[in-house]
């Protein structure tokens, strides 16, 4: 299995410089539609794949699926028309936390429902809910603790090493932090111990599965298909 890690594009709440503006559940900015039509044409025409393997005739993705959160759906919408692939929701690989605010004061962190199984359809009617996604929302809990998300993240990485033998392009369009959890689950790196993974908005990253389970980091966060007016500055080292 060739398996393609893609971040959502930019939401409103990575465009901010006040965190108390923040919102549960936020939407792409017009720079993140830009970033995943971006992405979604660089997708369509293979270049996320090796030179050789664009000359195969076989699909730039066979699955696509995204977290169930409104950033990662709508992205995953314009891959999805650009490869004409249904996009999948898999809950298990939204962001850490879950849908929350931290309110402050008495009421504290407070957790929200997320899109319900009518407010997906009607918004994204080409993606698939999974049964998770309910008629009331698919979060409805408190915020999920770091220990919880590793936990998830270890779920998902052994969900798909049993499908290694596959031979199959699938595509994840996932969230930083989830992403981040994801690698050090397949390469037995957890807790981490200050290890972070980052991920830009849109950037790649390709993972091979193979049996026996080997695992093969063949690149990680390559946003090649930005200009570089929708690419984040990259911090200068410390000297």
């Amino acid at each position: 299995m060739d398996l393609f890690l893609i971040r959502h594009g930019e939401s409103s709440n990575n465009a901010l410089e006040d965190g108390s503006l923040r919102v549960a559940d936020p939407e792409l900015t017009e720079k993140g539609q830009t970033q995943a039509e971006c992405v979604a044409s660089h997708l369509k025409e293979g270049l996320h794949l090796y030179p050789g393997e664009r000359e195969s005739g076989r699909p730039p993705l066979d699955k696509l699926y995204c977290s169930a959160m409104v950033r990662a759906m709508h992205t995953a919408q314009y891959i999805g028309r650009a490869l004409d692939l249904e996009p999948e929701v898999w809950v298990d690989i939204h962001e850490i936390g879950g849908i929350y605010l931290d309110h402050g004061g008495e009421r504290g962190t407070v957790g929200y429902p997320g899109l319900t199984r009518g407010e997906v359809a009607a918004r994204f009617p080409e993606t698939l809910a999974s049964a998770e996604v309910g008629e009331d929302g698919w979060w409805n809990k408190d915020i999920e603790t770091w220990y919880q998300g590793q936990g998830r993240a270890i779920g998902v990485a052994g969900d798909l090493v049993t499908r290694a033998g596959e031979q199959a392009r699938i595509g994840l369009v996932s969230h930083g932090g989830f992403m981040n959890l994801f690698l050090m689950a397949l390469g037995n790196q957890l807790p981490g111990n200050g290890i972070y993974y980052e991920h830009d908005n849109t950037a790649i990253t390709r993972i091979a599965l193979e049996p026996q389970h080997l695992v093969i980091f063949e690149y990680i966060n390559r946003t090649e298909h930005l200009p570089k007016e929708l690419q984040v500055p990259r911090r200068l080292p410390v000297v």
